[in-house]
């Protein structure tokens, strides 16, 4: 019976797409009317026609530039839909080059007493701002918005970028009934298609004859007697027409321990391979992963960098002078380049204005801070070299593109191993990266531009140990003491977060966070000494921890600190389950019952095991005439867990949160 009511809603749903006019403004009744998506009813907005098309137009003061232009109508299902009455277009810039937005033309549709009614977006509801040095954003919000609504708008991009076309994504959070889409480029444009995703997507594509016409004028004669002619003439080529054609497709769903859901978005990338315009040479563009690390090396804002040494020579000469310890010179330079150099927040595997400035006014970039520190640690006689890398923003660079690569970071190599630094985060330490740099795989560039890969991940546990001393009152309440010492990449988390916030401020999250705990005594220990694990401890009083039915006691003893929500929900996953690190919990318990009770029952001792040493987790209850003490340990010893390990992942994370949630049953003596 499941499958015919599946069959019909296909059926449905493909009859109002036939039927349904995609021109602009053409709005039916009977969007306006649906209350729900029929093949995913718990979508809170549907793309109900999303359209871009991007080709090549031949100006002729400025020459071949690349125009997008889009059409999208959005039904909004209810108030969780509304953000997506909001549209932010990027538009980005080099110098005295930037693309344009223009032609923006938006309604709201809503159905009133059986009859369309619109609104126009007006000048006052379109915010341009500068973003960046890199990128300028046109921000507009659909006037009139409510449950029910159509949103439905249309513009233009044009770009002097013509080597930088966007991705085409052809899967969203939302789902899209129907999909058009269509890339032209002239035969001097060779383009290399790139596809991800998990939807099978073929384009159409035909050869098809355009032309560009030249105007050009001359004056014969003399002066008294000139006269003017014009003539025109045509350069015929052929273009290269790729067509989409999609219905129906599901929205791509985001869940916990994704490093960036953009990684398996179903979309087309056209990297650029090369350009071979009439009566020219052929310039060639980036094609494989040597051609991208040569081209970076080359540039007078990477690899020339890295030679320049006079601007820093007498600071780490006194710095270094009496350390010969290859390990303790990298923690001295490393320190030095932290504490001299702040970053401007810019993230970037070129420089913008030059390491020399960078160091004298005590401000950079990723490139300049990291390079810099590549450049004193091979002054100071060890084997340094940057390491390309993309942020976790930025995705995974699957494909070799220009674009695959965003930062940088740098690498010392030692008999005992790699060692990976960033001097942009002031809390990092040696193979301690920033949060935002692991991802994946780095690209090493050695001093003769040859390259190879890196794993970005930590091989060793970063640890939280939690130490709770409790006692429970016969109402039910908790008081008691916590310490915690946490290191690696857990400590650098915390500091971050607890050096970077005022103590008001982060007590008062600390207190939400377990839902109305009242802190006490609060102490930060190693806050700022990085080479000691952080300690956070404070006493606590907190109510109703506890269920009292009759003479009897009910109690989580794990209390506030218990898991209660499996973060896997997916029936099925398709993509990695990604940690970020490796890392293992640790807690020890002390609970004092309440006098006159005794232990009536407590949970049975368990243990958990992923295979392939993925993971474990180890429950141990024990107790004596007043006290109960319990022992959890956790691991999960892999920072990345393959989709083929995920009904066995979110299987152990429901037996864990089970375990966590039984109960101690108390009684009166």
């Amino acid at each position: 019976m499941k499958n015919i009511f599946t069959l019909l809603a296909v059926l449905f749903v493909c009859q109002i797409t036939a039927a349904q006019d995609y021109k602009f403004g053409k709005v039916s009744k009977e969007e306006l009317a649906e209350t729900f998506n029929p093949l995913d009813s718990s979508a809170s907005a549907t793309y109900l026609y999303k359209y871009r098309k991007t080709f090549f137009e031949y100006d002729h003061d400025k020459g071949f530039q690349l125009i997008t232009e889009v059409h999208e109508r959005i039904k909004i299902y209810n108030q969780e839909g509304f953000d997506y009455a909001t549209k932010a277009i990027n538009l980005y810039k080099s110098g005295s080059h930037q693309e344009i937005a223009r032609n923006l033309k938006a309604y709201t549709y809503n159905l009133v007493d059986g009859k369309i009614e619109d609104a126009k977006l007006k000048k006052d509801g379109i915010f341009k701002t500068e973003k960046s040095k890199y990128r300028n954003e046109t921000k507009f919000t659909m006037p009139n918005i409510k449950e029910g609504s159509v949103v439905e708008y249309e513009y233009k991009i044009i770009s002097p970028f013509y080597q930088n076309v966007d991705d085409f994504h052809f899967q969203h959070a939302i789902p899209i009934k129907k999909l058009e889409a269509e890339f032209q480029a002239p035969e001097y444009y060779n383009f290399k298609v790139n596809m991800k995703g998990f939807l099978q997507i073929r384009p159409k594509i035909e050869n098809k004859r355009d032309k560009i016409t030249f105007n050009n004028k001359s004056r014969t004669g003399q002066q008294g007697s000139v006269r003017t002619s014009f003539s025109s003439s045509d350069l015929e080529f052929t273009k290269k027409v790729s067509t989409y054609n999609l219905e129906n497709i599901p929205a791509l769903k985001d869940e916990p321990y994704v490093n960036n859901i953009n990684n398996y978005r179903s979309s087309v990338k056209y990297e650029l391979s090369y350009v071979k315009m009439p009566q020219s040479t052929i310039k060639y563009y980036s094609t494989t992963w040597e051609d991208v690390v040569k081209t970076i090396y080359k540039s007078s804002s990477f690899g020339s960098e890295l030679n320049k040494s006079g601007y820093y020579e007498d600071d780490i000469d006194a710095l270094i002078s009496s350390v010969s310890d290859p390990k303790k010179r990298i923690a001295l330079i490393f320190d030095f380049v932290k504490s001299r150099v702040k970053w401007n927040s810019y993230n970037s595997k070129y420089t913008s204005n030059g390491v020399r400035k960078a160091y004298k006014e005590q401000v950079g970039n990723v490139a300049e801070i990291n390079l810099m520190l590549t450049s004193m640690l091979r002054y100071a006689g060890l084997e340094a070299n940057p390491v390309l890398v993309s942020t976790r923003r930025n995705g995974i660079p699957l494909f070799p593109t220009r674009e695959g690569y965003n930062y940088v970071i740098s690498c010392v190599e030692l008999p005992t191993g790699n060692v990976l630094l960033d001097a942009t985060n002031k809390y990092g330490s040696p193979n301690v990266l920033p949060f935002r740099t692991l991802n994946w795989e780095g690209r090493i560039i050695k001093k003769d531009g040859t390259s190879s890969l890196v794993s970005l991940y930590p091989n060793e546990n970063s640890k939280n140990s939690i130490l709770m001393m409790a006692s429970l009152t016969e109402e039910g309440d908790l008081e008691g003491s916590y310490r915690s010492v946490k290191t690696n990449h857990r400590a650098l988390s915390y500091r971050e977060r607890y050096n970077n916030a005022d103590e008001d401020d982060f007590l008062e999250k600390l207190e939400n966070n377990y839902d109305g705990l009242e802190v006490s005594d609060f102490k930060v220990s190693n806050a700022v000494e990085l080479s000691k694990p952080v300690m956070e401890s404070y006493k606590f009083f907190k109510e109703s921890q506890a269920d009292i039915i009759g003479d009897k006691i009910y109690f989580s003893p794990l209390f506030f600190l218990r898991s209660k929500e499996n973060p896997f929900k997916l029936e099925k996953r398709e993509f990695p389950v990604d940690f970020g690190y490796p890392s293992s919990t640790t807690y020890r318990i002390t609970i004092n019952i309440p006098e006159g009770y005794k232990v009536e029952s407590i949970p049975e001792a368990s243990a958990l095991v992923l295979p392939d040493n993925l993971g474990m987790f180890k429950y141990i209850l024990s107790q004596n005439a007043s006290t109960i003490q319990l022992l959890i340990d956790t691991k999960m010893n892999s920072s990345i867990i393959s989709p083929l390990y995920y009904d066995t992942l979110k299987a152990y994370f429901k037996q864990l949160i089970e375990k966590e949630n039984e109960q101690i049953v108390l009684t009166k003596v």
